[in-house]
């Protein structure tokens, strides 16, 4: 335990993960919480005057243990999960959400802060001390330091339980993925799909000791499947098994989970004198009100509606010539359009995926942020890894100063949830003159090697690394004295630019020829391919558009109304899809009690900020297009004003000196071929 309370002794102050025992994590919470309330109790209770020095930035750095633990235990619950971690999650995470309340609802704690911010035009701060007072202060005033002794206790009782909630809706969703498995042992059943996924099925059934092949609702093993498998049945079966995850009145089931969720943060926006959630929320971003986000949801709505009707029309008379479909269901989407997109551009994914080797695809993106940002990455042994299967990196500037450490997490496991996401275990800062350096993770759900190929991505597996990589760099180039400043603590619309924006470079030929090289020959990828992926680059763009849109709308409906009305959630989805469904209602399916974004995540209120960050990339991109997409000057503006800056400043007045000027939507439209 005593490990877990104090400084590590390790390299470059990295977690010592096998060293960790998982009896080691609560008693570390517990006295990591004393040593924190001990921390803040001395800034409470300090005689001299509040000062900037001995209130904010006291408590600011105040309770790092139990930052870095939390962030340890908690990417690990993520990523590396069991029973027994999830039974320790659902008993701190009260503790955590119980000290958290101590702290914004200390009202001897919030005149200190309060007494600092009344004095702020007199004390010479600068940007970013001035941006941390009113973070701190907003933090108390808006998280109930204002309301009466009554209201402060439901307030406490309102987060305790929405903690817990968050941590059951996601844990059922991974209990229900690990449940589902499709085993088939007719290998006619099979026809249509690559190679290298059957070989992955049998190996996983051979893993089970089972004869034949194993499929489950792991993204590699899942998406193949919808995408190639001929056996239009066997399509559904999965299709609909995956579609009701959390909805099946089973002991995993979410709808009610769901409900409480969405009303107790109306209750808690309510109590705050908010009038719905998502007016809480938006406050704080750079999109500030629900009617703002509706109005930016509805207006690329009208744009990309006529568009997605085109496309689907012709999806649906291209099924009905070649198969003689006469209603296309949800679980044709991905097959159909391959085949189309495959007619189209003479482009299919299996074609491609020999040039996209996982291991020369992540030595690209190093060579990008070399290229652009004069960093190398160099795998070292000596860091202590959570799981075999990562792989640890040191990142160094030009002038071989340590700029981050670097972890890769690439493959699906039993402990780990679906998706691909960014986090860190180590934030950065500045302290007693030193700068601390981040400790960054990419985690995604890539195919893995089998006994006669190595792991070949897709191109969307590759935008996705690219995306995560992205954010990867926010946080690993990050420059920034205070650490809620530092990386990617910004706000939440803005989170996505820099992960969005390094996705374009994936359909540069001058990008793709560093990397995109055949993983047996070694010839780099042919001229036509790379010019049919920068056409198909808009392929049913209409439609992928709606589908973005109709999760936004989804989330601001449940967040920007009054949920207490809702009584049968399916119901309520439908009713909200109406303006952007294309393909019949499954019955049996329901989006919003697997919705994990923003029911298990961070994105309530938050999910449009994808297509709002779209603008932002879109623009961004057209600016480096403009200058040469490896040119330094336009890469040194981009790293210094948005990617060291963190949340230093409002993000608008970042981009603007980055970009000098405000973004349009123009550069979106015509990329996604919208106008």
């Amino acid at each position: 335990m005593k490990l877990l309370t104090q400084k590590f002794q390790t390299k470059h102050d990295t977690a010592p993960f096998s060293s960790i025992k998982i009896e080691d994590y609560q008693p570390a919470f517990i006295e990591n919480i004393q040593s924190a309330r001990a921390e803040i109790d001395a800034i409470t209770n300090n005689a001299e005057k509040p000062t900037f020095e001995n209130t904010i930035e006291a408590l600011e750095f105040s309770g790092s243990a139990l930052d870095r633990l939390s962030s340890i235990f908690f990417n690990l619950n993520s990523a590396e999960t069991s029973d027994e971690m999830q039974k320790i999650a659902q008993e701190v995470t009260p503790l955590l959400t119980e000290f958290s309340n101590d702290i914004t609802l200390n009202e001897d704690l919030f005149k200190r802060i309060k007494t600092v911010y009344e004095q702020k035009e007199n004390l010479h701060l600068s940007i970013e001390q001035t941006t941390l007072l009113d973070k701190k202060f907003k933090s108390f005033s808006r998280n109930g330091a204002l309301l009466s002794e009554e209201k402060k206790s439901k307030l406490r009782e309102i987060d305790t339980e929405l903690a817990k909630l968050k941590l059951t809706y996601g844990e059922n969703i991974l209990a229900e993925t690990n449940n589902y498995q499709l085993h088939i042992t007719n290998e006619s059943d099979l026809k249509g799909l690559p190679e290298g996924a059957i070989e992955a099925a049998k190996s996983l059934a051979k893993s089970k000791d089972l004869e034949g092949y194993i499929f489950t609702l792991d993204m590699p093993s899942y998406l193949p499947f919808m995408t190639y498998l001929d056996n239009r049945e066997l399509r559904k079966e999965i299709a609909i098994a995956s579609g009701k995850k959390g909805f099946q009145n089973n002991e995993f089931d979410n709808q009610e989970i769901t409900l409480k969720i969405a009303k107790l943060r109306f209750e808690r926006a309510n109590l705050l004198g908010y009038k719905t959630h998502s007016h809480f929320v938006l406050e704080e971003r750079m999109a500030q009100n629900p009617e703002k986000v509706k109005s930016f949801l509805n207006d690329l709505l009208e744009k990309a509606k006529p568009a997605a009707k085109r496309e689907f029309t012709e999806l649906a008379a291209f099924a009905k010539d070649l198969d003689g479909i006469d209603q296309l269901q949800k679980w044709d989407s991905s097959y159909y359009s391959e085949k189309l997109k495959q007619k189209l551009f003479n482009l299919d994914d299996e074609k491609l995926k020999p040039y996209f080797q996982l291991e020369k695809v992540l030595d690209g993106a190093f060579t990008i942020a070399n290229k652009l940002f004069g960093l190398t990455f160099t795998e070292v042994f000596d860091i202590d890894k959570y799981h075999e299967e990562v792989t640890t990196y040191e990142v160094k500037d030009e002038f071989e100063e340590l700029v981050a450490v670097f972890y890769a997490d690439f493959f699906p496991r039993k402990g780990k949830r679906n998706g691909a996401w960014m986090t860190s275990f180590k934030s950065q800062y500045i302290k007693d003159g030193k700068n601390e350096r981040p400790h960054v993770s990419n985690v995604c759900n890539f195919t893995k090697p089998t006994e006669t190929k190595p792991s070949l991505l897709t191109f969307n597996e590759v935008t996705t690394l690219f995306h995560e990589f992205g954010h990867g760099l926010h946080g690993m180039l990050a420059n920034t004295v205070y650490p809620s400043l530092s990386g990617t603590s910004v706000f939440w619309d803005f989170v996505e630019l820099p992960s969005q924006v390094m996705e374009n470079w994936c359909y540069e030929p001058e990008a793709l020829a560093l990397f995109a090289k055949h993983y047996q020959t070694g010839e780099i990828i042919p001229q036509e391919y790379v010019e049919k992926i920068k056409e198909s680059a808009s392929f049913q763009e209409g439609m992928a558009t709606l589908r973005q849109l109709s999760f936004g709308l989804l989330d601001m409906a449940f967040h920007s109304n009054n949920p207490t009305e809702i009584s049968d959630i399916k119901a309520f989805e439908k009713s909200i899809f109406e303006t952007t469904t294309l393909f019949p209602d499954v019955a049996e399916n329901c989006m919003s009690v697997s919705f994990s974004h923003i029911f298990a995540g961070g994105y309530s209120s938050g999910y449009y900020s994808y297509k709002w960050a779209e603008v932002l990339d879109a623009d961004a991109f057209a600016y480096f297009q403009e200058k040469g997409i490896f040119d330094k000057e336009t890469a040194t503006k981009f790293k210094d004003n948005v990617l060291s800056q963190g949340g230093t400043e409002l993000p608008m007045e970042l981009y603007k000196r980055f970009r000098g000027q405000e973004p349009k939507a123009d550069a979106l439209l015509k990329r996604a071929g919208l106008v």
